[in-house]
């Protein structure tokens, strides 16, 4: 009988499948009663208010995983719109501060720039950089005048009236010609003209403004009919004089900056008082002015408090 009875237990062990022996040894009685309660608890949230499972892969849908997925929708969205509010704060800011128009592209923007640069070569105010001086400079010297020569063409791309620039007595084998292409990204690309050509002999010598803070001759208005001249001059050691005496010896027209006009001295700890400007100091007021025709602003522009002056009203 024993035997009997081992032999049909046998039997009905045998008639188990393999795959399910293994889960059986695997899972346990626990592990068997968890999955049935997994089951009901699937069988029971499909059915409830009449809520169908999404088809494709398996998708558990208990509250909870319910409410986590609710809650990252919630968050990718909250994220979503904060970007887009950025976006939108940073193009209005755009358009505040320059102007622009923030639909068009930078490719647009750039033939806007090119085409102002153009008609101011035909119909604009000139402005010529003397730079047959440089051979007395250091490399430091020039590595600065370099860098003025690349802040004055930025301002003047900016600028909604541009100058067309000149740059005179400079030879492409020079160390400064070298030195702006080193420094200067885009420099063999800028829109204006080059020439080893002397400035004196470029323009008709009646047309020819040279400014230099050593003349007696306050500037009072930018004229399109003449060319005004900077001197591309970059001097630690301050040899005085030097660009005044250089347009006294061609006869030509010399004019000051009307910083005495508008501005007064103001003490400072080292007593420190100058109007000597780096030349793309000088173009921001010129610039500044020619748009605005006030030289109060254009002058707050240009000369920095650290120069000794301020306006005359800003004086307590």
């Amino acid at each position: 009988m024993d035997w009997k009875l081992e032999g049909s237990t046998r039997e009905t062990e045998s008639d188990v499948p393999q795959e399910q022996e293994v889960i059986l040894e695997d899972t346990g009685e626990d592990g068997l009663s968890d999955s049935f309660r997994l089951l009901q608890i699937d069988t029971e949230c499909e059915h409830q208010k009449g809520e169908t499972l999404p088809t494709g892969a398996a998708v558990w849908c208990s509250k909870n995983v319910q409410r986590k997925q609710r809650h990252w929708e919630k968050v990718v969205a909250a994220k979503k719109s904060k970007r887009k509010q950025e976006k939108e704060r940073r193009k209005a800011n755009l358009v505040e501060n320059s102007g622009i128009c923030p639909q068009h592209s930078k490719r647009f923007l750039k033939s806007l720039t090119k085409e102002k640069l153009l008609e101011a070569k035909h119909s604009g105010p000139r402005l010529c950089i003397d730079l047959s001086m440089t051979h007395h400079m250091s490399k430091k010297e020039l590595s600065r005048l370099a860098g003025q020569i690349r802040r004055l063409y930025g301002s003047n791309k900016k600028a909604d009236r541009p100058f067309w620039i000149c740059l005179a007595g400079f030879a492409t084998d020079s160390p400064l010609y070298e030195e702006c292409l080193r420094i200067n990204d885009g420099f063999s690309s800028y829109l204006l003209d080059i020439t080893e050509e002397d400035c004196f002999s470029l323009f008709p010598l009646e047309t020819l403004v040279y400014l230099t803070p050593d003349s007696e001759h306050a500037l009072e208005d930018v004229d399109l009919n003449k060319v005004y001249i900077l001197g591309g001059l970059v001097d630690e050691s301050i040899q005085k004089k030097v660009t005044f005496q250089k347009a006294r010896e061609h006869s030509v027209k010399t004019a000051r900056l009307p910083i005495q006009e508008y501005m007064v001295r103001r003490k400072n700890e080292k007593n420190y008082h100058s109007e000597i400007l780096a030349i793309n100091q000088v173009f921001d007021i010129l610039s500044t002015y020619f748009e605005t025709q006030n030289w109060p602003e254009a002058l707050k522009k240009g000369v920095s408090s650290r120069k000794g002056y301020v306006l005359q009203n800003s004086v307590e």
